[in-house]
């Protein structure tokens, strides 16, 4: 079976834009909702609207891909299904450990989504010798003692960080040292990685702030109306600007 760690994504030898890459899980997502319902075809315009971005984007990224649809007819959904999950690798068995089984490493155990999106949760590691055992999802915790050898025995490329954030960089250095080369963080902290190793960031905290402050904004438009003022205008991709391609990745799989 073939594994992370002996095959690299294509998309970088490729030349497709990061803001792209951000974007297929997307694609992915709306194409398997309609797969579920037996959907063969769609439009690029009913694609992008259940994907939430806007068609003229929806098919400049998939040009990327090599795709471009039949024009009457619109996009196969199967093969488009195939094309982007060949394309981001999930064509393939990627074992992940996770480590840090409290709240939230339990939770990640638990979520069902993982194993029909092409990852296996090999192993979940715990500091804590009271965990090392007990089973979580149906997975003994095993120690981080072991984490070396948990890594190299089942061939493992993809960390998940989901520990206090004292503890994170120590864990990443350990990941990375072992052979790690992609961390998903869920620990409130920066992380340090050399060069070559790639880190996704999920902070729910940031989340709710940067939803607080739209909250904030659209509750000053209305009174700003309801004094006689003009609101400024406004659009929902313009309220999600926060980058320099202006694109907003998917932080958790829904």
């Amino acid at each position: 079976m073939a594994t992370g760690r002996t095959h690299r994504p294509a998309s970088r030898s490729r030349g497709i834009p990061e803001a792209t890459v951000a974007r297929l899980p997307l694609y992915l997502r709306a194409l398997t909702a309609l797969s579920e319902r037996s959907v063969p075809t769609v439009s690029s315009e009913e694609l992008a609207a259940a994907a939430g971005v806007n068609s003229a984007k929806l098919r400049k990224d998939f040009s990327y891909l090599g795709s471009y649809g039949t024009r009457g007819v619109g996009y196969d959904v199967e093969y488009l299904v195939y094309q982007i999950s060949r394309e981001l690798g999930l064509t393939q068995d990627w074992p992940v450990v996770i480590v840090g089984i409290g709240n939230l490493g339990a939770a990640l155990a638990n979520y069902g989504g993982f194993a029909s999106r092409g990852f296996r949760v090999a192993a979940l590691i715990d500091a804590d010798p009271a965990m090392a055992g007990k089973p979580v999802a149906g997975i003994p915790v095993q120690h981080t003692d072991d984490l070396e050898k948990i890594i190299e025995d089942n061939g493992v490329s993809i960390g998940v960080i989901a520990t206090p954030a004292g503890a994170a960089q120590q864990v990443c250095d350990r990941l990375v040292a072992a052979g790690v080369t992609s961390i998903l963080n869920f620990a409130p902290t920066v992380l340090s990685v050399p060069d070559g190793v790639d880190v996704r960031k999920v902070d729910l905290s940031i989340e709710l702030q940067i939803l607080a402050f739209h909250e904030q904004r659209k509750a000053g438009e209305e009174t700003a109306a309801g004094d006689g003022a003009l609101p400024a205008a406004t659009t929902r991709e313009e309220s999600a600007d926060q980058g320099p391609d202006g694109d907003v990745p998917a932080v958790m799989p829904a």
